[in-house]
């Protein structure tokens, strides 16, 4: 991704508001979940419901910590590859954040635009399915996710802390965090996996074969890079290149986004209740559904 001083000029602003908020104050609910009030307001929120999506728009949905950093990278690397412009983001490129005139300025952008969300399926504005754009949904096991939360809570200087793991887990589980309850996202995307517009994939495949998913969200988008093209772009987004390059790419926040990207790494911090309460969740949410055969849950996340 190349350096991009919209970007970090948008974290640094938010960044700054998160020193001044306690923690206690961090979250706003709208419409029944909560989003961090450094980076969403209501206003924009409902700005958004009149935003006006194009057919080649390219969504990226995630809940947060799942990834959506490093395929924002590959996507623009694919971009760069099929038409040799670097991407340049106008905007913070989450589409539920910033100021609620950024979807009219967003109405002067070229195409494609890439637009990045933490937003359920039923709270996208509706010209995305009117118009079709492609949605790639990323997930990611839910133990990493949470434990890649908290660090991201606690590690970055400015951001409000949690007093414990067990504090931030036992929040996490009820869905008092930025963007709401990982369980609640991922039932409302299962029923939409099978839309035509829409492809999941999935962070633990990513890492153990970055090229193979490279190739497959380059072929969803439309895009047709050589073999040598997917190579190169596959060695120039592996999670050590990323984080070598995180501080020109995002700023201070950089090597607080790309800070160990492991698969298992919830085992050092999980203990066996909280395992026991995630994996009951589970089987409670997902067990049986088309996205809990994905997300290979067996694999990653029992001890």
């Amino acid at each position: 991704m190349a350096t991009n001083s919209k970007f970090i000029g948008y974290i640094d602003e938010a960044l700054e508001k998160s020193r001044e908020a306690a923690l206690s104050h961090l979250l706003f609910t709208y419409r029944g979940i909560p989003y961090p009030v450094t980076m969403c307001t209501s206003e924009t929120f409902q700005a958004l419901d009149t935003f006006e999506a194009r057919s080649d728009d390219i969504v990226l949905a995630s809940y947060p910590k799942c990834g959506s950093n490093w395929i924002l990278h590959i996507i623009s690397e694919l971009i760069f590859a099929d038409s040799k412009k670097k991407y340049e983001y106008p905007e913070f490129p989450v589409l539920e954040c910033g100021d609620p005139e950024k979807y009219q300025r967003m109405n002067q952008f070229p195409s494609p635009r890439i637009l990045a969300t933490h937003l359920h399926y039923d709270k996208l504005p509706r010209s995305i399915f009117k118009n079709k754009a492609k949605i790639l949904v990323i997930f990611r096991n839910p133990k990493d996710t949470a434990v890649s939360f908290f660090h991201f809570h606690n590690d970055v200087p400015d951001i409000p802390s949690y007093g414990s793991w067990d504090e931030f887990f036992g929040q996490f589980m009820k869905g008092q965090v930025s963007w709401g309850s990982y369980f609640d996202f991922a039932i409302n995307w299962n029923k939409r996996l099978d839309d035509e517009n829409v492809k999941f994939i999935l962070y633990e495949d990513l890492k153990e074969d970055l090229a193979a998913g490279i190739k497959q969200i380059a072929e969803f988008f439309g895009f047709s890079p050589s073999g040598e093209q997917i190579q190169t772009i596959s060695a120039q987004s592996t999670f050590q290149a990323m984080r070598a390059k995180s501080q020109e790419t995002h700023g201070a926040v950089g090597p607080f986004l790309f800070r160990k990207g492991e698969v298992g790494d919830w085992k050092k911090l999980f203990n066996e209740t909280q395992n026991q309460e995630m994996d009951d969740k589970f089987k409670e949410c997902l067990a049986g559904t088309a996205l809990g055969t994905k997300l290979k849950y067996d694999s990653y996340c029992q001890a």
